[in-house]
């Protein structure tokens, strides 16, 4: 059954990309998101699932659909689900890589209700685990996944947001000697990248919002790297809505075992516009071809996905793992 429900939340990540990508280098970054948000949630619809929304668009009052606490599916298995329908909207709405559908499910109860705040991240492939913590210095944890990765530091590229308050962190990365791919957006993608050979991206540094940090530890805890976390409260009111939401310590490390805990987690992602990663939707005359990956805590497997959508016909995909 659980191949089949990895099969069955394919296709709402696939049906998000597709809604999505028809508004790629439109510059409409709202259409885009909602076009996601819409066929997500439509195709939740037919999922045989009790699903409640843990990581979403925002709070009942925030979004019309795909809120922090919307109950989807068409009915059975309790499970918590986390959802970026469209990550990167900007780089969406102007046609640069890596926008994404993504989603992660696990068992009822264990997959983070994050707070809406900043969180400091770090996060690598399997390879170099055991060697980065979010408390050592930029400088420590990239001279050691050089070491794991027997690669001079030159060789690491490490992912970091493009971002006014990672001047520092920058400095120091390329003082220790290594090279950095910066980003305009998408850190689910970033923290992914560091356990996706052919990437180039060896480590991912730096703030972003919490609840995509779920998302990238359900991933990394599927594919055997390693992801913490550490709440970066932006006011007092933001600590206080965190402490009703999470039984984390607050000022203390995030590692997987508190963001997703669970063995059954699960994490899929389907391309929007062309990345590293994976490649965009492309859509031809009668039809459509999406990219997508999917990893599965579970049974320790990685596949990446090719489905062709005909128009009037049945969909068929390949699995080239």
């Amino acid at each position: 059954m659980h191949s089949t429900r990895i099969i069955q939340m394919l296709e709402v990540s696939e049906a998000a990309a597709l809604a999505a990508g028809r508004w790629m280098g439109k510059g409409d970054k709202e259409a885009a998101d909602a076009a996601a948000v819409e066929a997500m949630r439509t195709a939740f619809d037919s999922v045989d699932i009790a699903g409640e929304i843990v990581i979403g668009e925002g709070e009942r009052d925030e979004a019309p659909m795909l809120f922090i606490g919307e109950k989807v599916g068409a009915g059975g298995e309790p499970i918590d689900i986390a959802v970026d329908p469209l990550e990167g909207t900007n780089l969406c709405a102007y046609g640069q890589p890596n926008a994404l559908a993504t989603l992660a499910f696990a068992p009822k109860g264990t997959l983070l209700n994050a707070p809406d705040t900043y969180m400091w991240k770090i996060a690598t492939g399997p390879a170099a685990a055991d060697v980065i913590h979010i408390d050592a210095s930029p400088t420590e944890n990239v001279r050691n996944v050089a070491r794991a990765l027997k690669r001079p530091v030159e060789d690491i590229v490490v992912c970091i947001l493009d971002r006014d308050r990672h001047a520092d962190l920058i400095a120091e990365v390329r003082a220790a000697g290594a090279r950095i791919r910066l980003i305009s957006d998408g850190d689910v993608f970033g923290a992914v990248a560091t356990s996706i050979e052919g990437t180039g991206i060896h480590l991912y540094m730096g703030a972003g919002g919490s609840p995509e940090g779920v998302l990238a530890a359900a991933a990394m805890r599927c594919i055997g790297g390693c992801f913490m976390g550490r709440f970066a409260f932006r006011s007092p009111e933001e600590r206080v809505r965190a402490e009703g939401m999470t039984n984390c310590d607050l000022d203390g490390v995030l590692d997987m075992d508190c963001l997703v805990n669970s063995d059954e987690a699960a994490f899929i992602a389907t391309g929007v516009t062309d990345g590293e990663m994976l490649r965009g939707v492309k859509y031809f005359g009668q039809g459509a071809r999406t990219h997508s990956i999917a990893m599965d805590n579970k049974t320790g497997t990685v596949h990446f996905i090719e489905t062709v959508f005909r128009t009037g016909a049945e969909k068929f995909w390949v699995r080239m793992d």
